[in-house]
């Protein structure tokens, strides 16, 4: 997604008003009954009075099980459960008079955002995103308009601030239409900066943001933490393959069991292996460096790297047949090609328009690549070429 399109409110998406039934003002929607937020939840640490009752205090200060989940979601352990309860919270001392910072219930999205609170008297009103974070929620229709509404109605916000201005994440700009949440709320939306470290400078400033703060980077390190979740979506399907690869050139290639496992089989899994790695984690290493508009494309080149130095001497490989080399290096072609690709959706500068057209004529390649790979293996065991 291009910076330009993150920062338009509600660009992605036309809002769909849902019917006010006869007799209610389309100003007063009907109230929303849900779920207020758990007291016991680990990072809560007292109560603070409203006009709502009782509103968890959480602390600004992660500890180490903190950081630990956060580690253990980013290599996809407990990733889908890894969320708060969406509701209102308290940060400090707040005043009817304090900011509402509004985000995503996915934990890791309100850990940053709890963090950087610390020095500020605030409150942080978290949406339903299913435990999605705030961009892709935004994608999603999750961190929305409706979803936003909801919840102010759900929490009695108006009974709890004085004033009715809300400060959302720029990233979860398209998908919420500032103009319908303030007609039906009367809250308005400010959006503020990417960086959640930004937010105190932000205030700092009256909520101004500079262009740097409305920029969003992608840097080396920030493309290296999304290598352990690509990296196990990709491992845990492919697990039974390399196994089987093993055990085929046991039982058809040439020599005894073991033999033809570690002479054939072995090559066969590392191919595997090469492909995922080029494709999922050099890829996102090296991504502003390879040749090459399409990701699936990048993919390709780094694909016939990986392979030109495998089946070199230096790879230790060279002695398999000449068939075995060309069926593997279409499975890394191949399995880079597409894993390369699957990147797309943790970029920042690639359009969902792009993609589409982009999987149009590489997903089929991909799939008969991959196809003639693994038969030309098989042939070449058999016919031993």
């Amino acid at each position: 997604m291009k910076d330009s399109d993150i920062s338009k409110e509600g660009s992605s998406f036309i809002q769909i008003l849902p019917a006010v039934p006869a007799g209610i003002s389309p100003d007063l929607e009907p109230p929303v009954q849900l779920k207020p937020p758990r007291m016991d939840q680990p990072f809560v640490i007292g109560a603070v009075e409203s006009g709502m009752g009782k509103i968890p205090r959480v602390s600004p200060i992660l500890k180490w099980e903190d950081r630990l989940g956060t580690i253990k979601a980013r290599w996809g352990i407990n990733r889908m459960h890894y969320m708060v309860d969406p509701g209102l919270y308290a940060i400090g001392e707040p005043l009817p008079q304090s900011p509402v910072f509004v985000t995503a219930n996915y934990k890791m999205s309100f850990d940053c955002l709890r963090e950087v609170l610390g020095s500020l008297n605030s409150w942080i009103l978290v949406l339903d995103t299913k435990g999605i974070n705030v961009w892709c929620a935004a994608g999603k229709g999750t961190f929305g308009t409706e979803e936003l509404v909801r919840r102010i109605q759900a929490t009695g916000l108006e009974k709890v601030v004085e004033h009715r201005e809300l400060i959302l994440p720029q990233l979860g700009a398209p998908g919420v239409a500032a103009s319908a949440v303030k007609r039906r709320s009367k809250f308005r939306v400010v959006y503020g900066p990417i960086q959640a470290e930004d937010i105190p400078s932000f205030m700092n400033a009256g909520k101004k943001a500079t262009p740097e703060m409305r920029r969003k980077t992608f840097t080396f390190l920030e493309r290296a933490v999304l290598i352990p979740i690509e990296l196990i979506a990709a491992l845990k399907p492919l697990a039974g393959v390399l196994v089987v690869l093993f055990i085929l050139g046991g039982l058809i290639g040439s020599g005894s069991f073991w033999s033809g496992a570690w002479n054939h089989g072995f090559p066969a899994a590392l191919a595997i292996l090469l492909g995922v790695g080029m494709g999922a984690v050099a890829h996102p290493l090296l991504l502003p460096y390879v040749p090459g508009r399409a990701f699936a494309l990048k993919g390709l080149i780094l694909g016939a790297a990986g392979a030109f130095l495998l089946f070199s001497g230096a790879g230790g490989f060279g002695g398999i047949s000449g068939g075995e080399k060309i069926s593997l290096t279409f499975i890394i072609l191949a399995l880079s090609a597409f894993l390369a690709m699957n990147f797309t959706g943790a970029s920042t500068y690639t359009s969902l328009s792009g993609v589409k057209k982009e999987m149009r004529w590489a997903v089929p390649l991909e799939i008969a690549g991959g196809g003639a790979g693994v038969l030309l293996w098989l042939g070449a065991l058999v016919l031993k070429f």
